[in-house]
């Protein structure tokens, strides 16, 4: 059996460097961050080499664009190092489900709002799903009872983030931390 080839992609900007660059004219930057002003492209990618360093396309958006001479090795890792930042700051929003049914008790309803008041402290969305079997399904009330009363003995621990709503056999309300 012969091994696929693995197809490699590329999460690497588009960043333009040295005789890539296409524009005739350009801003250029030193390494030390000093303007050198507006240039031609051979005489910028002279001085870069006079630097022993590249010409790398920092702002391609702007007329005319601003290039920079730097070591683009070093631009690459730590433009990598930003995004490794980035990811890292973006907040994961983690949903917890508890599920009930029309008839449950008032013992274990006290013991899933323990739960729901749990996972609120931990910052996550919490799903409250009531489930209907066979003909409980006429009765949405004693449902709709039923969460009133989660919301009762929840208090201020918790908002309602998407208020009671039917989805095929069920009925769910989305809660979230105050």
């Amino acid at each position: 059996m012969r091994a696929r080839p693995r197809a490699v992609v590329s999460v690497e900007p588009k960043v333009r460097v040295n005789q890539k660059i296409r524009a005739a004219k350009i801003r250029v930057i030193a390494p030390d961050g000093e303007q050198l002003g507006i240039l031609d492209v051979s005489d910028a990618l002279q001085k870069a080499q006079a630097f022993g360093l590249d010409l790398v396309e920092v702002a391609p958006g702007v007329d005319p664009p601003v290039c920079k001479i730097m070591d683009y090795g070093k631009f690459r890792y730590e433009e990598s190092k930003k995004e490794h930042e980035r990811k890292k700051k973006q907040a994961t929003v983690v949903v917890k489900e508890i599920k009930l049914r029309p008839k449950t008790e008032e013992h274990d309803l006290t013991h899933k709002v323990k739960q729901l008041k749990r996972f609120l402290g931990e910052d996550c969305k919490v799903k409250v799903t009531i489930m209907f079997r066979g003909r409980e399904i006429t009765h949405p009330e004693q449902a709709r009872f039923l969460l009133d009363k989660i919301l009762e003995l929840l208090g201020e621990d918790g908002q309602v983030e998407q208020s009671p709503k039917f989805e095929g056999r069920n009925m769910t309300m989305m809660l979230a931390p105050k």
